[in-house]
């Protein structure tokens, strides 16, 4: 699976768009809860009214990381992943379809409240340690375990673009402007986002991808 950032503007078939949806349900979910939803946009003034804020978060990740070192890159490699990016927000507006992996946390906090005096007897259980541990961690731990239900479908529907003949890639730089994406495109305050992934026929060739050798990512039994 490789990103793909230049996508012609021409429209994608909705039955094309339903079946990435149908690949994304597929993936597992945290308790089996499916409590993700997928906004599928491809109305044409609804995505131009984004391209001002993605101009934004784009001029933010322009100024700060965009100039990091990368050690899996050269710097000629870095410049072309730049110039993809610089290309898609200054094409924002032209894109096709824009995905919004979504979750609704409103079922969590009516199964917090309602059991919450079990919940307490649990921490308690831990002992005094432990317990402060968990609580230390309990923002995490939620945060992860709404993003381990929306990341799997996510990854099956870029792998079913890359099937589809499709051009993809998993964006989360409106993550920085979130509150402002979500009233643009009616989101509920009880509901996240995790991504947002342009899709379209993509200009120019997929290509191989790059990766370092597993032996450098791989630490056994033990760190």
């Amino acid at each position: 699976m490789r990103a793909m950032r230049r996508l012609d503007p021409d429209p994608v078939p909705v039955e094309l768009l339903d079946k990435l949806v149908e690949a994304a349900s597929w993936a597992p979910s945290g308790g089996n809860a499916q409590a993700y939803s997928w906004l599928v946009i491809t109305d044409r003034a609804a995505i131009e009214s984004l391209a001002p804020l993605w101009a934004k978060v784009f001029g933010l990740y322009r100024d700060t990381f965009a100039h990091l070192p990368s050690s899996t890159m050269q710097p000629d490699q870095s410049e072309r992943l730049n110039r993809a990016v610089e290309y898609q927000a200054e094409h924002f507006a032209q894109t096709p379809t824009l995905i919004v992996a979504c979750y609704d946390t409103s079922f969590q906090r009516k199964s917090l409240l309602a059991a919450w005096r079990t919940i307490l007897g649990a921490v308690v259980a831990l002992g005094w340690r432990n317990a402060l541990g968990f609580l230390r961690h309990a923002k995490r731990f939620a945060d992860m375990n709404e993003a381990a239900s929306v990341y799997p479908g996510v990854q099956n529907l870029l792998l079913t673009a890359r099937a589809l003949g499709l051009g993809a890639t998993i964006t989360t730089m409106h993550l920085a402007l979130e509150d402002q994406f979500k009233q643009a495109l009616g989101i509920p305050r009880h509901v996240k986002t995790f991504a947002l992934v342009p899709v379209g026929w993509p200009r120019g060739k997929f290509g191989p991808v790059r990766r370092r050798p597993i032996e450098e990512a791989i630490h056994r039994d033990r760190w």
